[in-house]
Order: structure tokens, then sequence, then C-alpha cells
């Protein structure tokens, strides 16, 4: 009984002193064991939600950095366009100067051909001058009317209304008398 006591008492005793040891190396075989799993990690605890919530940060970053690339993309496609558009701008503005100018040169020519239309009228009957007017629009016929004499447009707008009643002559010559009026009063208030 002693034998077997003592017997138990030193396995007790070897077991007490190697168990350290023992329970050192298991540690180190764990830690090996979690290292070559490839999860190195800076805390003791690590689990399946830690690695749901790493895996949702790393999916969310990406769909940032995605949009960020989109974003940049589509800045960069709104300066091209921008600037494209500014090209366009200074090219509708050349063109709008050059048929400004050729305008102001068509008015020139506009002005000098309807003083000698004017001349031209003032030397025909008023019967004849009428007769041309009746074919041309009003706006025409008023500004050749305001290059006239009065004392040579009041005998072509007698004649417009001694004409056939049934013809709208008379009323032609009313609206061309307010028109030439209102081209009057205006280059009254231009002045000079």
């Amino acid at each position: 009984m002693l034998g077997l006591l003592s017997g138990v008492f030193a396995g007790l005793s070897w077991f007490w002193i190697r168990a350290d040891c023992l329970v050192e190396v298991a540690l180190m075989k764990a830690r090996h064991v979690e290292t070559a799993a490839g999860k190195t990690k800076d805390w003791d605890v690590w689990s399946v939600e830690i690695d749901k919530l790493s895996s949702e940060l790393r999916d969310a970053k990406a769909r940032v950095q995605k949009e960020e690339d989109d974003m940049g993309l589509k800045t960069a496609r709104i300066v091209s366009d921008r600037q494209e558009l500014e090209k366009l701008r200074e090219e509708l503005n050349s063109m709008h100067r050059n048929i400004s100018d050729k305008v102001v040169e068509i008015q020139a020519d506009e002005a000098k051909n309807l003083r000698m239309l004017a001349q031209t009228y003032a030397t025909l009957s008023p019967h004849a001058a009428v007769t041309i007017i009746h074919d041309l629009d009003d706006a025409t016929v008023v500004k050749i009317l305001s290059l006239m004499k009065p004392d040579t447009i009041g005998p072509i707008f007698e004649d417009m209304t001694q004409a056939d009643p049934s013809s709208s002559d008379g009323h032609r010559a009313a609206v061309l008398s307010e028109k030439l009026r209102l081209v009057r009063a205006q280059k009254n208030a231009e002045g000079p």
C-alpha cells in the first residue's frame, strides 16, 4: 500500500512539474494552427462575426473606390464637354460677328437700292407707281415711300383711293400711310 501511495505521489509530482511545459506546448500548437489558417489578429478574440464585419468592410471599401473612380470619369467627361461647349460658343460668336458684318453690308446696299427705287418711282406717274406698288409687299413699299417727299407720296395715295371700289387699294393706302407715319416717327426719335 505504501508502494502504491508512493507511486501515485511520484506520478502526481512528476505531472505537476511537467504540466507547465505541456500547457505551454499546447498553447504554441494552437497559435501555430491559427497562423497557418491565415488569421493574424491584433487581439486575442476572433470570431465568425468579426470575419463577416471584415468582409463587409472590404466590400464597402471596394464599392466606395468604384464610385470614386466612376465620379472621376464623370468629372473628366464634364470637363471635356464644357471645353467643347466653350469652343462651340467661340465659333458661334465668331459666326455671329461675321453675319452681323454681312447684314450691315447688305443693309447699306439695300438702302442704296431703296433710294434708287424711290427716285425712280418719284419720276413715274402716280398710276404707274400704284401698279408697281400693287405687286410689292407692305414692308418694301413703306421703305420706298419713306425715302420719297410727301408731295410725291400724296398723288400715289390719291390714285390708290380712286381705284376700283371693289379692290382693297383704298384700305391698303390707309395701312401704308399708318406704317409710314410710324417709320417717320421712329426716324425722328432716333435723330439725324
